[in-house]
């Protein structure tokens, strides 16, 4: 039985298929890996894991791929020129233990990579599980031919049955079916698949387990949903974004200035008659430790973990640039339904009419809603029984009833029952079907009626009339209160977004007085009435007019000029092929608030690579107390001044400082992979935050952790 649609019911409410079709629960705060499929592995150092990454890591230490890293191909050169001067001095204990390390260095800095990808690698892998060749059955001039799915070609037409795997991406021209996508979601409950609406798009690979469909090609072979996926999740498709190129610029720029800066100290180092203290395996040592490595062995792991905690959030980012757009998105569109409320609408009050009570009332209401399965009619149920305890009615009531459907004509619905001999007819509906339905039948119109639903429609809501015939004719009994509820805790994440300087606009279909009371009630910033997609549009140009970045969602075909126009689209995957098409993310949820959750982990993103960057400067000025005074110590006594850290010798202070350089590295990866904790809070507030841990933290470890290697080294009989 489909949804009462009344007179107030508003263009973005949620259709009869929605409610019918047994789909997820509801909204869940920021959810984690989906089931099985999107496990990947134990731990950030499973041993299994990182032993599967190491022959990754020494293949990357080709020329060419550490090259598109500037600061870790400097310590690659490092490594093979001080492996070049040990093997020329097989003696020197000290040549060996510095080449020993840098090797090292480079080979954490690979493996922090590896194991990011690793773990992409992993769900790649369950996705290609899930892939199968299927065999299509293509319409030709109306007739059925057999073909492999790789043989199909956009356009096609091809008809799918309960049992068929789904050969291809496409969208359901004709029919509707129960379609199974567990191998893409992760969710075991189907979903329903129909031509001529919002929710026709179908994805290869996915089952169908009911009914026939015909099904219109939209991909080429080897394009499709899972192909793009794996190949996104694998790394293969994953490009450097603005920012991460940017950074790249300045640390290459910051290793150049270095790299002068260390080949000037050899002159001076002559000048100075300490020529032996900054012999080649020194200066490449210093220029190592000087350089900042610790974020440049990092930087990819970061853009690669920040994709792969979209995937196991079951959301799909067409490029690692639309992440980064996610963390300095400013403002927010969410539309109302779905997102903000709960898109069914609850019964929430009975309202009786003057002379009749409220018992009454929900006593004719549940009755003409116990066979409404619609959202609405279930809450009618649900309301009667909580208030009143309503609960079950005897057979001899329903022994004879005669349920009556809605229809679009009637706008009404009811139930008509014979009792001892009498006739009694309930009916609820749209306001102005329900008064003329009790005019047709001789009643009396209350006074309040029509005057307490529009106060109810003015707040906001939806009413519902209901009304009665029976032995003492037909009357108006009182109006069902229908409320779009909105979902617990957005209030709490609206909030949340203020704080971190987005602004929210809810976008609703509504009339504005309805748009309004949602508004206040959420606690959004703004909203858009009435909203048609040229409104959208013009929303956004107008946000991006302002210097703003904008990020919204949907999932309709009249939703695409808007994705595509946002800086940060993410389409349902349960919409149509174009709004996928035109987003640069997909939500495999369809979860519309799973939009708040992407620009968490955009900002979760962009402060782990800033707090990282911030550490590893702050590293630099550290090593360099810890290396500089030990070598010109000898030549110019008053810099043992600056030994603050009392080194035991100037080869166990050069040492301790690339030991703790490649160490570090290693201690990062979880933090590098994982993200740092992102909290809610304003820009200067995060940058304040930021500098005291990771700044302050950045200067204080050298000077314990080289210290304490120090301490270590001197213990070692012949070295200390």
């Amino acid at each position: 039985m489909t949804t009462d649609v009344t007179e107030h019911e508003e263009p973005g409410a949620m259709s009869s298929t929605d409610s019918a079709t047994p789909t997820r629960a509801p909204h869940r705060d920021l959810p984690t890996g989906r089931g099985p499929e999107r496990r990947v592995g134990g731990g950030l150092f499973d041993p299994g894991q990182l032993l599967t990454s190491l022959p990754d890591a020494l293949g990357k230490l080709h020329p060419r791929v550490m090259i598109k890293s500037p600061v870790m191909f400097v310590v690659l050169v490092g490594s093979v020129l001080t492996t070049a001067l040990a093997v020329k001095d097989p003696g020197n204990w000290f040549g060996w233990a510095i080449t020993g390390w840098l090797w090292l260095t480079t080979i954490f800095a690979n493996l922090a990579e590896a194991v990011a990808e690793g773990r992409g690698k992993a769900q790649a892998d369950t996705l290609r599980r899930a892939k199968t060749d299927a065999v299509a059955r293509r319409l030709s001039g109306g007739t059925e031919e057999q073909v492999p799915g790789a043989e199909l070609r956009v356009g096609d037409l091809v008809v799918c049955e309960a049992g068929d795997i789904i050969p291809g991406d496409g969208d359901v021209v004709e029919g509707v079916a129960s379609v199974d996508e567990s191998a893409i979601t992760g969710e075991s409950a189907p979903v329903i698949r129909e031509s001529g609406g919002d929710r026709s798009a179908v994805t290869g690979g996915t089952k169908v387990l009911s009914d026939r469909i015909v099904v219109k090609v939209t991909t080429k072979p080897g394009e499709s949903f899972i192909d793009r996926m794996i190949n996104l999740v694998e790394g293969a498709a994953r490009q450097k974004t603005p920012n991460e190129t940017a950074l790249n610029i300045l640390l290459a720029s910051l290793t150049i200035i270095f790299l002068l800066a260390v080949v000037t100290l050899k002159p001076f180092a002559i000048y100075a008659g300490a020529d032996d203290q900054t012999s080649l395996i020194v200066l490449s040592a210093l220029l190592v430790c000087l350089i900042p490595t610790t974020i440049g062995a990092l930087l990819s792991a970061i853009g690669i973990a920040g994709m792969d905690r979209l995937v196991q959030r079951n959301v799909l980012a067409m490029s690692g640039r639309a992440v980064e757009a996610a963390g300095d998105v400013s403002t927010l569109l969410l539309d109302k339904t779905g997102t903000v409320t709960l898109g069914n609408r609850q019964a929430a009050e009975f309202v009786p009419v003057t002379a009749t009570t409220a018992a009454e009332l929900a006593d004719a209401a549940q009755l003409s809603s116990l066979a409404d399965e619609t959202p609405e009619g279930r809450s009618i149920v649900v309301l009667a029984k909580e208030q009143y305890g309503l609960r079950e009615r005897h057979a001899g009531e329903l022994e004879h009833a005669e349920w009556v459907p809605f229809t679009a004509r009637t706008r009404m619905s009811g139930v008509d029952l014979t009792e001892d001999g009498t006739a009694r007819k309930v009916r609820k509906g749209a306001t102005g079907a329900v008064l003329a339905w009790v005019r047709e039948h001789g009643g009396a119109l209350a006074d309040d009626a029509e005057g307490t639903a529009n106060a109810i429609s003015q707040a906001g809501g939806t009413p519902l009339l209901v009304a009665v015939e029976d032995g003492k004719g037909a009357r108006v009994l009182g109006v069902v209160h229908l409320k779009d509820v909105v979902k617990e805790g957005m209030r709490e994440r609206f909030e949340e977004l203020r704080r971190m300087g987005i602004k929210t606009v809810m976008i609703t279909g509504d009339n504005p007085l309805t748009a309004r009371a949602i508004a206040e009630e959420a606690g959004v910033d703004d909203f858009l009435a009435e909203a048609t997609p040229e409104d959208k549009m013009a929303l956004i140009k107008r946000e991006q007019a302002g210097g703003k970045l904008v990020a919204m969602t949907g999932d309709g075909t009249n939703d695409a000029p808007a994705l595509a126009q946002a800086d940060v689209g993410v389409a349902m995957n349960t919409g149509t092929s174009a709004a996928k098409e035109a987003g640069n993310m997909v939500d495999l949820d369809s979860n519309p608030t799973k939009l708040i959750e992407i620009v968490e982990i955009g900002k979760q993103l962009l402060i782990t690579r800033g707090a990282l960057t911030t550490f590893s400067i702050a590293n630099d000025v550290a090593k360099y107390f810890a290396i500089i005074p030990a070598m010109f110590a000898v030549a110019y006594p008053g810099l043992d001044k600056l030994n603050i850290m009392n080194l035991s010798s100037p080869e166990s202070a050069i040492l301790s400082a690339v030991i703790f350089n490649a160490l570090i590295i290693v201690a990062l990866v979880p933090l590098a992979l994982k993200g740092v904790r992102y909290r809610p809070m304003s820009a200067d507030r995060m940058l304040r935050r930021n500098l005291g841990i990771y700044g302050l933290g950045g200067l204080v470890a050298p000077f314990l952790g080289i210290k304490l290697i120090d301490l270590l080294i001197s213990l070692i009989p012949g070295i200390g």
